[in-house]
């Protein structure tokens, strides 16, 4: 089953980046590997249900299941101990990533209130962060049955090797980039 996005990847996106870039084969066309969705509780050193609910929201979202992230040391000061879940997080390939990515697009942010774009700032190898501040924007998020609103941090991974690059494949695909730098 392919979805919309990857066909449209390969029919309409490739050619237009080839031509912006004058690339000499198709292979070195940039193309999205991977999208990671991370969210940090630090509250759940205390909470130990968020945790679990945390990693519901997110597979309800993505339609994947999420793992939770583990501490990696002691730190007395915030009460944390090592290996204790401090955070859920999802990474989506092929086509679960492009459905998400088209969800993301098309529903869930134009549901963001005073909506204006997002920043186009690269991490300077071609991939993206963007930050969301409430998961409630996705619509399979029962806004009743949130108790704590968390944000969470998409990273689109791509083979590009530049940001110019990484910019042009993510407008490309529909990332509602704010027009002025």
């Amino acid at each position: 089953m392919s979805t919309t996005l990857s066909k449209d990847y390969k029919e309409r996106i490739m050619p237009a980046l080839v031509k912006e870039f004058g690339y000499t084969t198709v292979m070195q066309v940039p193309k999205l590997e991977k999208i990671v969705i991370n969210q940090g509780l630090g509250d759940a050193t205390q909470d130990k249900k968020l945790i679990e609910t945390s990693i519901n929201e997110l597979t309800a979202i993505t339609g994947q299941k999420a793992v939770p992230t583990l501490s990696r040391k002691d730190i007395s000061n915030f009460k944390l101990r090592k290996k204790m879940p401090i955070g859920v997080m999802v990474t989506l390939r092929r086509d679960r990533m492009y459905e998400f990515l088209e969800r993301l697009i098309r529903v869930a942010l134009p549901r963001i209130r005073d909506f204006k774009g997002i920043n186009a700032k690269l991490d300077g190898r071609g991939n993206y962060t963007l930050g969301i501040t409430e998961q409630i924007i996705f619509p399979e998020i029962n806004i009743d049955s949130v108790s704590k609103l968390n944000g969470m941090n998409i990273t689109f991974v791509t083979s590009a090797k530049t940001d110019e690059e990484g910019f042009a494949l993510l407008k490309q695909f529909g990332l509602p980039f704010k027009t002025e730098k």
